[in-house]
């Protein structure tokens, strides 16, 4: 129980430092709407753990430049979002397109439409360390 909720009290923290950083850089006021339906340690190793998370990113919406300590698989389930990863072209994801971001890649989606855009992501991260880490662009 105890880990559970040290757990729910990280992916809190995280998500409000996210919420923070996101809203001082975002080129639009609107806010990503998240919406985790899985949070549990990785069966047979406890130093990490398995996030499973739904994301609304509404027009202007998305992140700057981050990485993950840990791997990420990521899905466009609706509308269209720009993923870059620093020092590449951007990529237009649409509705069924789908990336793997490895452990530690610099990038950042963007809704840059005017319509909504959801995602479906997958996350196996460490545990102990912050969920992402903001990169300077």
């Amino acid at each position: 129980m105890y880990r559970l909720t040290a757990s729910i009290a990280f992916v809190a923290t995280t998500l409000l430092a996210n919420g923070v950083a996101h809203s001082q850089t975002a080129k639009a006021p609107a806010e990503d709407i998240v919406t985790i339906y899985q949070l549990t340690d990785l069966e047979k190793d406890p130093s990490r753990f398995v996030r499973l998370q739904s994301t609304i990113f509404p027009p202007g919406g998305g992140n700057r430049f981050h990485r993950h300590p840990g791997d990420q698989w990521f899905a466009v389930q609706e509308g269209e979002l720009t993923y870059t990863v620093k020092g590449q072209p951007p990529r237009v994801m649409k509705a069924g397109d789908s990336v793997y971001i490895p452990r530690g890649t610099i990038h950042q989606t963007e809704n840059l439409t005017n319509a909504n855009a959801r995602s479906i992501e997958l996350n196996i991260m460490d545990k102990d360390k912050p969920f992402f880490e903001m990169v300077p662009e």
